[in-house]
């Protein structure tokens, strides 16, 4: 088995040094660490400059937020998050069933970590728990990795095995590599609602509803410049929704 490759990012000297010794001495026949930095732009240079796969990110950093590398890393690198005990953080990582260690690192907690890591993936791995407005979802947006709280997503449309995703302060869509049907299954049911056989929105960004045919609606959306068509199929849901 190949070793995974590793980079310790964490604004601490102590913490990287600790957490590089738990990894060199219970697990180097499957875990090298190439490095470890202390600044986002180190741990980019070090991540650049190797062939790292795996990357510990701490996220807070003094002044910095760990969140600030992800856009940075490659779609193949993965990621363990390290973080002292905070609810929104740790909500956040199991939403997602993102693997996270909380500080301070204990070794049968990393065992549970390193093993998998060395799993290969079956499928999409999501979290049972249900999704709330206030959640963030770490999602792949047109190529790069980010957080972004359910709330702020304006509206859904299908595009092929993937879907454009609108977003609330961006003027527009990014593409996403999941279906309408992952979305409509994890998505909260109080507040978002399918439009169209390709369309799904969010009703809190609704603005007005207009009757536009004797078949369809035109629904207009927060942020958006155009609105959505809505089949008349649907209509009749959402108006009731929305009172």
């Amino acid at each position: 088995m190949r070793r995974r490759h590793a980079v310790i990012v964490d604004d601490e000297r102590l913490a990287r040094r600790e957490l590089r010794t738990l990894l060199e001495e219970g697990h180097a026949a499957t875990m090298h660490v190439v490095g470890d930095a202390a600044s986002l732009a180190e741990a980019a240079r070090i991540i650049e400059a190797t062939d790292a796969d795996v990357v510990f990110l701490d996220i807070t950093m003094g002044q910095e937020s760990g969140f600030d590398l992800l856009p940075l890393l490659g779609s193949d690198v993965d990621v363990v998050f390290v973080t002292a005990h905070d609810a929104y953080a740790v909500r956040a990582f199991e939403v997602n069933a993102l693997d996270y260690l909380l500080k301070p690192v204990e070794a049968d907690r990393l065992a549970r970590t390193v093993e998998r890591l060395l799993t290969p993936a079956q499928g999409e791995d999501e979290s049972a728990l249900a999704l709330t407005a206030d959640d963030r979802l770490f999602l792949r947006l047109d190529g790069a990795r980010a957080f972004v709280r359910v709330g702020d997503i304006v509206a859904i449309r299908a595009a092929g095995d993937e879907s454009l995703v609108h977003l609330a302060g961006r003027a527009s869509a990014a593409r996403a590599p999941k279906g309408l049907g992952d979305w409509e299954r994890r998505l909260p049911e109080r507040s978002f609602v399918r439009v169209h056989r390709s369309t799904i929105i969010n009703l809190e960004h609704v603005l007005r509803v207009e009757e536009w045919s004797h078949a369809s609606y035109l629904v207009y959306l927060r942020g958006l410049r155009e609105p959505i068509t809505m089949s008349r199929r649907y209509g009749m849901r959402v108006r009731d929704r929305l009172g």
